[in-house]
């Protein structure tokens, strides 16, 4: 009997394998290419007096109200000529994070064939670090300053913010900025409709980003994955105990959604536990929901929360 059950188990994995391989085969031969438009090396490379030319470029980038000597103070300011320096030390060559890109584009157009490819823009901004990769519909915008690397002298940040400052979030960053496109927001403020926000976001990655790491989509050390697969039965536990998930104490998405050092159990676990706990249990629902039911991704992002709970068959692992 134990013989018989392994063959099952091992011929679901070989169907599966080769599905995945299925999609990954049609997904490589989409034809697709990125153009990239180095805004950061033409800006900081301008000479004063051709400032114009680039402000007839781009003039998304300039807003009207400020006269050109802001622009040129910018250019020849020694902070940020030396940020324009660092930036370049790392990404002189784009290429391979164009790659990345045009894997991750052929990803969104096979599962919304209706979306426009497109052109990609880097930029060294104002460390901005809710906006570090944007996508806009035809246009993304990448602020390369926010890509050095978490140990980078320029970052002043908490280690939880740090630690994503790395070249492979760019991918991540992009998925999460073209999920509130595809994502309607939400009106419900309790708990579980947040949570199951964010886990449709995480899903998204998980057919967007497939070799992707959980870390790398979630923003985590492979340590903080660790930790919540190993107490995600205890977690969901505190939540039921509690009567948390209808709840729309406001103070709940800061305590388990919201980018923090950890998560506030208010027990000893609490800095044990990474931040964003309520989003990782909201993967788990959106994904048990995935496995349980045949829809298509864009209805899936569309429907009700408490509906797809409901119908998620979620089990926590013990």
């Amino acid at each position: 009997m134990k013989k018989y059950l392994l063959l099952v188990v091992f011929c679901l994995f070989i169907l599966s394998c080769n599905k995945k391989n299925k999609f990954e085969t049609a997904i490589a031969v989409i034809p697709l290419e990125v153009k990239v438009e180095r805004f950061d090396q033409l800006f900081f490379e301008t000479k004063p007096q051709d400032l114009d030319k680039v402000k007839k470029q781009f003039p998304f980038f300039f807003p009207a109200g400020n006269d050109n000597s802001v622009w040129i103070n910018k250019m020849q300011d020694p902070i940020w000529k030396e940020v324009y320096t660092e930036v370049q030390k790392k990404y002189a060559n784009f290429e391979p994070e164009k790659e990345e890109l045009e894997t991750l584009f052929k990803h969104i157009k096979y599962y919304f064939p209706e979306t426009k490819t497109p052109k990609v823009i880097t930029v060294i901004a104002e460390m901005d670090y809710n906006n570090k990769a944007i996508y806009a519909d035809s246009l993304v915008i990448i602020s390369l300053e926010l890509y050095l690397g978490k140990e980078h002298k320029f970052y002043q940040f908490p280690n939880y913010l740090k630690q994503n400052f790395v070249e492979k979030q760019i991918a991540p960053d992009l998925v999460a900025s073209f999920s509130t496109r595809k994502i309607p927001p939400v009106l419900d403020k309790d708990l579980l409709t947040q949570m199951i926000y964010n886990g449709k976001q995480l899903y998204l990655k998980d057919l967007l980003l497939p070799e992707y790491s959980d870390a790398e989509k979630m923003g985590y050390t492979p340590e903080q994955i660790t930790w919540c697969e190993e107490n995600e039965n205890y977690m969901w536990r505190y939540f039921i105990e509690r009567e948390m998930l209808y709840n729309n104490d406001q103070k709940l998405i800061s305590r388990f959604i919201n980018p923090a050092p950890f998560s506030k159990f208010y027990l000893e676990i609490d800095n044990d536990s990474p931040g964003r706990v309520g989003a990782w249990i909201g993967w788990q629902i959106v994904r048990s929901f995935a496995k349980n039911n045949d829809m298509p991704i864009s209805e899936l992002l569309k429907m009700n929360a408490k509906e797809l709970f409901e119908k998620s068959k979620y089990k926590p692992k013990k």
